[in-house]
């Protein structure tokens, strides 16, 4: 049997309430012991770790990815993907059905996971779309998606906005036991908007998407959970009215739920005028000033597409809404909504861009900044997003150091200092408004099934 010993880490397993320093031993492709004895359970041959000094914690999970495979490779594989993914310290992803053709029968499925089983990593998860074609008109075939293996449902990158059909999707999902999760925005509202309505887009003369076109959604959402007990999931939450709507309906038992993206609480609209940045990691606002300058930070463009993303960037207001629902425990989960571009597409005027980022390999360090080290989470409140949280929606076996799991394992560095360069990126496109960056906390080993899958090369590691 392959076996390795983790030694000399501070172990961090929300799932069982643990935070201390322990060893942990990985055999055969599964967690084997966790204390201070694992040491003495480990044959002779054993391979060590030094993990003095790092954080140990159950492998990360990231519930909303675009890998664009099927049908728009040019983009993203699922092999580029993944290996971005565990640079990012990240061994589960979800892939969203949004792919050319979209994900919406077995057979497309299948071709996911056979991709997945020859390319990939990382635990490649699938969700199944609701809608034939994500066209928002026929149910897909949901019972035979689960069949199938999907984890959940989604027409992610649009939105059902039939109600009627959307109650009977809540509940076939019910019926088979599903999460529901939904990319929130009323059509009607948002028009053509291309970001936030706001100051901003009135001085760059840019098309507004109104808060609300989130919100009449969410609260929505809430109803159709009510009615019909269906576990539904509120995907990338960027207004403080939707925290405000999921907070009152969480305190009355409604199975509802959201997550959140380190761009929505880190930025705002105006970085698209090049006028503002957040940058620090007690978490406050830094405008163009010597204090900025100091930082050595890049400057941005007016009109920069790298910060496009649907939903938008929004007011200080609403960042500030998504950082108190993510320290009241109101939204439970963080993820990047990774959603790469071909270069040639992002440069064209802003109108004309797609919305979306790339996101896998920064995310942690984003969390931990504008959470942990702003004191606003502690260190396992913050890992339990990315860990306990995801598992449990998504009925995995996965995000615990149990004894008998899965060997999925990240090895974290909170205090490491770095800078995101385009050049270090494993993704296959760079549309990103984080490099350049510095950044502070890093995974610096990933473990898939107990093969070490990522190292970073440094001192802080040593194998």
């Amino acid at each position: 049997m392959n076996s390795l010993l983790l030694t000399g880490g501070r172990v961090i397993d929300p799932a069982n309430r643990l935070d201390a320093p322990a060893d942990v031993l990985i055999s055969d492709g599964k967690i084997a012991a966790v204390g201070n004895d694992a040491a003495k359970q480990a044959p002779a041959n054993v391979e060590r770790m030094d993990v003095s000094g790092l954080v140990v914690c159950p492998g990360l999970i990231d519930l909303h990815v675009h890998f664009r495979e099927p049908g728009q490779t040019a983009k993203e594989t699922i092999a580029t993907g993944t290996a971005a993914a565990v640079r990012g310290g990240f061994t589960s992803v979800v892939c969203m059905p949004n792919t050319s053709p979209s994900i919406d029968n077995a057979a497309a499925v299948a071709l996911v996971h056979e991709r997945a089983s020859q390319h990939g990593v990382v635990n490649v998860f699938v969700a199944g779309a609701i809608t034939k074609g994500i066209a928002g008109e026929e149910l897909a075939p949901i019972g035979g998606l689960k069949r199938a293996g999907v984890v959940a449902i989604t027409d992610d990158g649009h939105c059902v906005q039939n109600n009627e059909l959307m109650r009977r999707a809540c509940e076939y999902a019910k019926m088979f036991d599903l999460p529901l999760m939904d990319h929130c925005q009323d059509y009607s509202l948002v028009t053509t908007g291309v970001m936030h309505e706001g100051y901003w887009s009135t001085a760059l003369g840019l098309q507004g998407w109104p808060s609300a076109g989130e919100e009449m959604i969410v609260a929505r959402n809430i109803l159709l959970a009510e009615l019909t007990g269906a576990n539904v999931h509120c995907q990338h939450l960027s207004a403080a009215g939707s925290v405000a709507l999921i907070r009152a309906a969480k305190k009355r038992g409604v199975p509802i739920s959201g997550e959140a993206c380190p761009h929505h609480f880190t930025l705002t609209d105006a970085a698209i005028a090049g006028s503002e940045k957040f940058w620090a990691t007690d978490g406050k606002q830094l405008t163009l000033n010597s204090q900025l300058s100091s930082l050595n930070l890049p400057s941005w463009p007016n009109y920069d597409t790298n910060f496009k993303m649907n939903p938008p960037l929004r007011s200080a207001r609403d960042r500030e809404a998504i950082l108190e629902g993510l320290a009241d425990g109101t939204i439970e989960i963080l993820c990047s909504d990774h959603a790469p571009h071909c270069g040639f597409e992002k440069e064209v005027e802003f109108d004309y861009a797609p919305f979306g980022i790339t996101g896998l390999e920064v995310e942690l360090a984003l969390s931990l900044m504008q959470l942990y080290h702003a004191k606003r989470l502690s260190l396992a409140d913050l890992i339990a997003k990315y860990t306990v949280a995801p598992a449990r929606l998504l009925r995995l076996k996965k995000g615990t150091l149990n004894v008998g799991a899965d060997a999925d394992v990240t090895v974290i560095d909170p205090e490491r200092e770095w800078t995101f360069e385009r050049a270090d990126t494993a993704s296959k496109s760079f549309n990103n408004p984080f490099y350049g960056w510095p950044l502070k906390g890093k995974a610096v080993a990933t473990i898939v099934g107990g093969k070490k899958v990522w190292v970073e090369q440094a001192e802080a590691v040593a194998v």
